[in-house]
């Protein structure tokens, strides 16, 4: 998918030692999960954690190309997938997994009563059928260009421990059994998840023995934690990795690493309230704020201005958008068009005796988007409009403000998948609780063409219908897409075998190993 990738890592890693079992690597991270069942989880915390517990069919390698996970190969007959599966792998129990296994993960989030955000790509398939212990087998009832790369997505359970069960009262959400490097030792809410390496994983044992995840609400403290050893992994912010990490204790100690990532950061807003209704207010915000002084302010230039849904150098990105260049003079003149104006002199604009007023909410601990929002604030203020800003802790925001459409307006991110099939975003049909287009976007082109884009196999019709969806979004503006941020991780040097990839550096991580002379941490796994 990308065309062009640079990855910039501050040290080389030599990896020439013999890989030795043992130690920890403790992550931080600003919330901790919300479940840990995938398929009900839309929060990237969840899933990072989720994903070293459970495997899907199929995984991306490092160059971007589809690779066999669970599935050791498959076959493709027009509009039908044959997967032949891995032998002997075993579920954390010691149970073996099998065809069957598959088929109820299937049939669990195609069902209506299951909670979840992302059926659609499997509710495409026209027949699912177990062949064998070992064959699975979808036909689809017309093209669906994601068919093959879904299947990496979809949460594989364990039927013998789930059968008959409401998989959201099951213990197994916050305690599950899976097929992957890592199971779950521990959890203690607001503090920390453990998890110990599967010394059975079909992949071979990981050489860490253990994966802890902290949580740290705040990134100064996380950054403090970093130095004085009580963390080996976290994401640095841009002034960070720009201005606090150039010290010889740091290079003598850490390995930073610098890369685009596949996410964006937007301003939203709930298009059922009055204020946002009138696109040409949406085209004013627009106007109003600054992007590149939110890339060199908020991003100390780590990062690129976004203007849709996908990032730069990627395949459906389309470079020809209307961009809404700063002009607080054309927003104002929008403003005016619409019947806002400051009638009191209070320097806010108001209409029918109510101020052009409105909260953003945002999550706690996101330095980055917190400063966003500040300059936001600070610019709209400029043009007449009074903007509140409310942080709120992670699960709170979802599940009270996002899910229940208790907002007027978000800053927030998407982490975006390998392929550019975005229908959960922007469908319409997608607006229901935990389901992902929660601003309530709806524009019948854009449905015909998310349609057009996931049913056919044609690079030059799918590429045709994203660049549309985006001159469309960038004229109906919905979101006011912000900046794509480019990731910052930063890894104790003790830990080897870190092989930076256009995918990051996460997706090897059973091969990271630390030198048995460098452990430190000796948690029994």
């Amino acid at each position: 998918m990308l065309v062009l990738f640079c990855i910039l890592a501050d040290s080389a890693q030599t990896g020439n030692t013999q890989p030795d079992y043992g130690d920890t690597l403790v992550e931080a991270t600003t919330a901790e999960p919300s479940i840990l069942i995938p398929m009900l989880a839309g929060d990237s915390i969840s899933h990072e954690v989720a994903g070293l517990i459970f495997n899907g069919l199929v995984k991306y390698a490092p160059d971007l190309s589809l690779t066999g996970d669970l599935a050791q190969s498959w076959d493709i007959d027009g509009l039908t997938i044959t997967f032949h599966l891995r032998h002997g792998v075993r579920w954390t129990d010691g149970v073996e997994f099998t065809a069957e296994d598959i088929m109820f993960g299937y049939k669990t989030i195609i069902d209506d009563k299951t909670p979840t955000a992302y059926k659609e790509d499997y509710l495409q398939v026209k027949k699912a059928e177990v062949v064998d212990k070992y064959t699975f087998r979808v036909t689809y009832e017309k093209p669906f260009a994601s068919a093959l790369s879904s299947w990496g997505s979809l949460t594989v359970l364990p039927k013998h421990l789930l059968e008959g069960q409401a998989i959201t009262k099951n213990p197994l959400a916050r305690n599950p059994t899976g097929l992957g490097p890592y199971k779950l030792k521990r959890w203690t809410p607001g503090q920390e998840v453990l998890l110990s390496s599967n010394h059975d994983y079909f992949e071979g044992r990981p050489y860490i023995d253990n994966y802890m995840f902290r949580v740290i609400p705040d990134q100064s403290t996380m950054f403090m934690e970093l130095k004085a050893g009580g963390i080996d992994f976290m994401g640095l912010t841009p002034l960070q990795y720009k201005r606090q990490t150039d010290s010889e204790y740091f290079k003598e100690n850490f390995n930073k690493y610098r890369y685009p990532v596949f996410s964006y950061t937007y301003l939203g807003f709930n298009l059922k309230h009055p204020i946002f209704k009138d696109k040409r207010v949406r085209q004013a915000i627009a106007h109003a704020i600054d992007k590149k002084e939110l890339v060199s302010i908020v991003l100390l230039g780590l990062g690129n201005e976004s203007t849709g849904p996908y990032v730069p150098n990627t395949w459906p990105y389309n470079p020809n958008v209307r961009r809404y260049e700063y002009s607080p003079q054309k927003a104002k003149e929008l403003l005016t068009q619409v019947g806002w104006k400051d009638s009191d002199g209070d320097g806010v604009l108001d209409k029918d005796g109510r101020p052009l007023e409105f909260t953003i909410l945002t999550s706690m601990g996101n330095n980055a988007r917190v400063k966003a929002a500040t300059i936001i604030q600070w610019r709209l203020k400029q043009i007449g409009i009074r903007v509140n800003i409310r942080t709120l802790e992670w699960s709170t925001f979802i599940n009270e403000f996002i899910d229940k459409r208790r907002f007027e307006a978000v800053l927030l991110g998407w982490a975006i998948g390998m392929d550019a099939d975005q229908y959960d975003i922007w469908h319409s049909s997608k607006t229901k609780e935990k389901e992902f287009n929660f601003i309530s976007y709806a524009n019948p082109n854009v449905d015909r063409l998310l349609d057009e884009g996931r049913h056919t196999f044609d690079m030059k019709r799918r590429k045709k219908a994203y660049y549309q969806i985006q001159e469309i979004l960038a004229e109906d503006v919905p979101y006011v897409f912000l900046y794509v941020p480019d990731a910052l991780p930063v890894v104790h040097k003790r830990f080897k075998g870190i092989a930076p990839s256009p995918i990051g550096i996460g997706y090897n991580l059973p091969k990271w190993y630390v030198p048995s002379e460098q452990q430190k941490n000796k948690l029994e796994p």
